[in-house]
């Protein structure tokens, strides 16, 4: 299996607007945090998730997190 770029060692904060979303899961995306499609022809697919109602997120950038898309301070370990 190959490994994430890891496009920063820190997560981005954002409000996100209720809706369907698609993170970036093997750091190439030049649309960071979001899948921009640069993973076709590796074995990376985004994450799509889902927000009900308008929300606060911090989305990891580092892609090592053990709750995708959410940050959970794996970039502190890198």
């Amino acid at each position: 299996m190959s490994e994430p770029k890891i496009f920063d060692k820190k997560p981005t904060v954002m409000e996100l607007e209720p809706g369907t979303y698609y993170w970036c899961s093997c750091g190439h995306s030049a649309k960071q945090p979001f899948c921009d499609g640069s993973h076709q022809g590796t074995e990376f697919t985004p994450v799509v998730f889902e927000l009900t109602e308008k929300k606060s997120v911090a989305l990891c950038l580092c892609k090592y997190t053990k709750n995708t898309p959410f940050c959970d301070g794996s970039h502190t370990r890198l």
